[in-house]
């Protein structure tokens, strides 16, 4: 059966409380520049390769904030990213798991995954 709706993920809404400052911790994490213009006042569309992220300060609330991780960040080394996240005081909250990922925070409280690709 054809389906007009394709097999991709176009991108990925994370809930932030402060725009700007997600812009920023999110940018400097993933080594991007944090030069994009932030639209209608609460949404930043970061750019990835890939799947996108846009970060968006209209639908946070405490309900909203990602309990588990909901999608991964991909690296392909797993012990040079866990210690790039540690050295940059990142909320970890697990520690590499399987020699594979491991899981930590954003400054909101959302959970998140790093997992080798």
């Amino acid at each position: 059966m054809n389906s007009p709706i394709l097999n991709q993920i176009g991108t990925v809404f994370i809930p932030v409380s402060n725009i700007e400052q997600a812009r920023d911790w999110y940018c400097d994490i993933l080594g991007v520049p944090a030069d994009g213009e932030i639209l209608f006042g609460h949404i930043y569309v970061i750019p990835m390769n890939g799947t996108g992220i846009v970060l968006d300060s209209k639908i946070f609330s405490e309900e909203n904030i990602f309990k588990k991780p909901v999608f991964h960040l991909n690296t392909e080394n797993i012990e040079e990213a866990f210690q790039y996240m540690k050295k940059n005081q990142v909320e970890l909250t697990s520690d590499i798991e399987h020699n594979h990922y491991f899981n930590f925070k954003d400054p909101d409280g959302n959970h998140l995954m790093i997992c080798k690709c």
